[in-house]
């Protein structure tokens, strides 16, 4: 692993503080072991708070207690800096979304354009190999659940009116979306969700692409008065673990481990499409409204969106990302 100065400076300053608020023995037990997350979303956010939890106390239930873990959220580290303490060894295990760290790879980010159905994405191998692909890098990947059978839309101050939908606009999003926001007239601006809700409140964006879940945590509600449809896509958020912890770990751990993100997967899938609805009708009752991209745009978008993803991936990964759209394509998963 290559890894630049800074970089490992950081790492190591992170460690400092983890280890500075350490209070006590991690372990009970010469056979316990508590494992140190990190997480790119706070604890009180949706992605977190309805995946987080649920995996941590599979784990636990899965080793009899032998194996916890303990969290570590975004102030530790900020969220588009956290993939090289996990490569260090700063911490056991991480909790992303893979377009945060795309600088690095855009392997991880490409599932999003992958149909989301987690016992096929396993038979046909998407899974085995992405993470063949992230242990070349020196982290093991544990779960991919997604945040429901649909991922996305974009929240707007203003509503559509015409064709191109976002023409003239500022929106925020990451990497994956840009070629998308692009397509459809709007200039894309990458920044931590974190900033958001401030820059919506002064007009420095004018919206931002964003998943089904976690605007009504943002209370984005406060600020902008429009979602807009169609919804688009699918969302993998993803568990990885330094590869040399992993393989540390005995065979019952491990099999613990990957049991749990397996279960965690399916078990996400159907929680959050419930999620959801409740999300939506909530957002109604707080005063949002719908707005709607045109006839033609709409029946555009599952296009524009998977091929901007491959086109993301594909510009930093190449062959890699290539081979693993063959995989999903030949499959009838993806465009």
């Amino acid at each position: 692993m290559i890894f630049r100065k800074p970089n490992l400076l950081r790492a190591a300053t992170a460690l400092a503080i983890v280890l500075g608020f350490m209070t006590g023995p991690s372990v009970s037990s010469a056979a316990a072991e508590e494992l140190r997350m990190l997480s790119g979303f706070s604890p009180n956010f949706a992605w977190y708070r309805e995946i987080g939890p649920k995996f941590i106390n599979l784990v636990k239930e899965k080793t009899g207690g032998e194996t916890t873990i303990a969290f570590n959220g975004p102030d530790t580290v900020p969220t588009f800096e956290q993939l090289e303490p996990l490569q260090a060894g700063v911490f056991d295990l991480l909790f992303t979304h893979p377009a945060y760290h795309s600088g690095t790879t855009a392997i991880g980010l490409a599932i999003d354009a992958i149909a989301v159905d987690p016992t096929k994405r396993r038979e046909i191998g998407v899974f085995d190999y992405i993470d063949k692909h992230y242990q070349k890098l020196g982290v093991k990947l544990l779960s991919t659940p997604s945040t429901g059978t649909k991922g996305f839309r974009y929240y707007l101050r203003e509503p559509i009116s015409g064709e191109m939908g976002l023409k003239g606009r500022i929106i925020r999003g990451t990497v994956s979306y840009h070629p998308m926001i692009k397509a459809l007239g709007g200039s894309p601006l990458n920044m931590p969700v974190s900033d958001v809700y401030t820059a919506l409140q002064r007009g420095t964006v004018d919206g931002a692409a964003w998943g089904l879940t976690g605007a009504a945590d943002l209370k984005w509600y406060e600020i902008i008065e429009y979602m807009a449809n169609p919804r688009f896509g699918q969302v993998g958020v993803m568990i990885f673990m330094n590869l040399d912890k992993w393989n540390s770990l005995a065979p019952k751990t491990q099999e613990a481990l990957l049991s749990a993100g397996k279960q965690l997967e399916l078990d996400s899938l159907a929680y959050f499409d419930k999620l959801q609805v409740e999300e939506y009708d909530f957002l109604l009752k707080k005063g949002m409204k719908l707005t709607s991209f045109s006839d033609k745009e709409t029946a555009e978008f599952e296009r524009l969106w998977a091929e901007g993803v491959w086109e993301v991936a594909t510009d930093k990964s190449g062959d890699d990302a290539k081979a693993l759209r063959k995989l999903a394509k030949d499959a009838g998963m993806t465009r």
